[in-house]
């Protein structure tokens, strides 16, 4: 999503049936940006991802919506055609196994090390998920 917001991706490839939902909160800290997390089903059922880590407060969620359908009604805003495709192929079936049924073509290297990322849990994420 940050090389997407970058401008980075040439071609944007998102699996059909993708499972994703986009969540905007307002941050608490009235000086920072909206705050904007991407939860699965075990992610929206997991109140601490509603909760401010610093605060501790509830987070005020401003919307919250489908991520494919987001990325259907702004993919021409990040400058990138939006290629879906179906897990019926076995190089769709591949798509969704090793990206997670997203992904983009990069129209320059990126440096991901310099975005900053949330932390991921390997221990939540099960590939039998995705089949």
């Amino acid at each position: 999503m940050n090389a997407l917001e970058s401008g980075a991706v040439d071609i944007l490839i998102v699996w059909e049936n993708l499972d994703l939902s986009r969540y905007v909160f307002r941050n608490p800290n009235p000086d920072s940006a909206d705050i904007v997390k991407y939860l699965d089903g075990r992610g929206e059922r997991d109140r601490t991802n509603f909760i401010d880590a610093e605060t501790g407060a509830e987070l005020e969620q401003i919307d919250n919506g489908p991520l494919l359908e987001y990325l259907a009604n702004k993919y021409q805003d990040f400058g990138a055609p939006l290629e879906i495709v179906t897990d019926r192929s076995q190089e769709g079936a591949q798509f969704v196994r090793g990206f997670g049924g997203i992904g983009g073509i990069l129209r320059y290297a990126v440096n991901f090390a310099n975005f900053e990322v949330e932390e991921f849990d390997d221990d939540d994420f099960d590939l039998d998920d995705y089949s």
